[in-house]
């Protein structure tokens, strides 16, 4: 709880570490009941880009316009349990401080009609043709590349991260414990020992259960590790990946991948900073036993294998595009900037569990077994800094459809909130 406000990991982070991050979403009829709990008003859409803050300033930046050119075409597939929902809020300030448009959710949705394969109608503005050009598309998909460049310029940068599949399947259990493949089991170690007993395939949302980062990327998830064409369909599943993204970034080490994709997107170490979105409470994680550890990589066998690959030329990217001295002094750097900002910003410095949070419009949406902790802003803010400060710590849920209605006012207007106490936020 005393690091609450540092973002990542150190590099001798082992599988039982824990990223603290968890995604609000699991079912598209819980989508719908969602948009009663996120309307948060119309405001007008920013004219000019906003400078950076003052209290994010540093002496000296590595990127400059004579170097290279910041990317503005993005993709993030972003992934269950990995810590994507922080960098979706990155990604959202970042955009929205430079008038760039999302590709968001048709109709208030939160993702992108997950776990249907991603076509272009699913994206608000498509079928209309009321947006010529889209910007950045990040919300959850299960992803078919053939599909999203259809939406996406030519130039689009893909990217997407990856978690160790044991500190992953920990957090999906506590989390999606209410789906039909865990909700009779006592533990986890329980639905491992009858894996194949409780899980069954063609039930909806049990694709949670199993390698779900190959899910998320398109792929077959019901394959054993034992099964005959295991390693061929290993082998396509990293080739593919390979060649439909850019930059894969490692959840255990969120602060170097932090770094990594800045130097990649051409940003500022500023754009990078951030506070920890959809984190679990420490009273919800559960240690898991080396034995449960094995057990977790034999069922989810495929992700255990993309996760050693990826997790393999996370540092051969490392090592080309930055070098392991610079990536350590930027780390520690950024880490100076995330503790100024909680100084500025949080209330006590740190995460708080959801009742404490006292602004009922920064509340994050509450799920399964797991206690998602939210922030309180110092209340001695003037009205810029808090109106910047906000931006960092609004859930995700909120965020997206702030974006919607800024975007979109005439189709928000068409579907009021019924939520009365979520209120604009400024």
């Amino acid at each position: 709880a005393g690091h609450c406000f540092r973002n990542g990991t150190n590099k001798l982070c082992g599988p039982f570490s824990v990223v603290l991050s968890l995604e609000c979403i699991i079912t598209l009829q819980l989508h719908l009941n969602l948009h009663r709990y996120i309307n948060l008003g119309t405001e007008k859409r920013l004219t000019r880009s906003p400078t950076p803050s003052s209290f994010l300033k540093t002496q000296n930046n590595t990127h400059t316009q004579a170097t290279c050119h910041p990317k503005s075409h993005i993709v993030f597939l972003k992934t269950h349990k990995t810590a994507s929902s922080t960098i979706l809020n990155i990604l959202y300030r970042y955009g929205e401080s430079r008038n760039l448009t999302f590709a968001l959710p048709l109709n208030k949705q939160s993702q992108l009609f997950y776990p249907f394969f991603f076509v272009p109608h699913f994206v608000e503005g498509v079928s209309s043709r009321s947006v010529k050009e889209f910007h950045i598309m990040c919300n959850h998909m299960r992803f078919k590349k053939s599909e999203v460049a259809k939406v996406m310029p030519q130039d689009t940068f893909y990217f997407s991260i990856l978690r160790h599949p044991v500190a992953m399947m920990e957090s999906i259990f506590s989390y999606y414990k209410s789906i039909p493949a865990f909700r009779k089991t006592f533990s986890l170690e329980d639905f491992l020992d009858n894996s194949w007993r409780n899980y069954n395939a063609s039930v909806a949302n049990n694709h949670y259960a199993h390698n779900i980062l190959a899910f998320d990327f398109g792929f077959k998830n019901n394959i054993a590790a034992g099964a005959g064409d295991f390693e061929e369909r290993t082998t396509v599943a990293i080739k593919t990946i390979e060649q439909d993204f850019n930059l894969i970034l490692i959840s255990e080490y969120f602060d170097e991948s932090m770094v990594l994709l800045k130097y990649s997107l051409c940003w500022s170490l500023e754009d990078m900073v951030s506070f920890r979105l959809n984190s679990r409470s420490e009273q919800t994680r559960h240690s898991l036993s080396p034995n449960t550890a094995e057990k977790i990589k034999k069922w989810n066998a495929l992700d255990w294998r993309i996760y050693l690959h990826f997790n393999t030329t996370f540092w051969h990217k490392v090592d080309s595009l930055v070098g392991r001295q610079k990536m350590e002094r930027e780390v520690a750097q950024l880490r100076k900037l995330q503790v100024k900002l909680a100084n500025t910003c949080l209330k006590d410095r740190c995460a708080v569990d959801p009742s404490l949070v006292k602004d009922a419009r920064l509340k994050p949406f509450q799920y399964g077994t797991a206690v998602i902790q939210g922030y309180n802003l110092n209340p001695n803010l003037d009205i810029q800094t808090k109106t910047k400060c906000q931006r960092f710590i609004l859930p995700e849920l909120q965020y997206t459809h702030r974006l919607y209605t800024k975007q979109f006012p005439k189709e928000a207007a068409k579907t009021p909130s019924s939520s009365s106490f979520l209120l604009k936020i400024m």
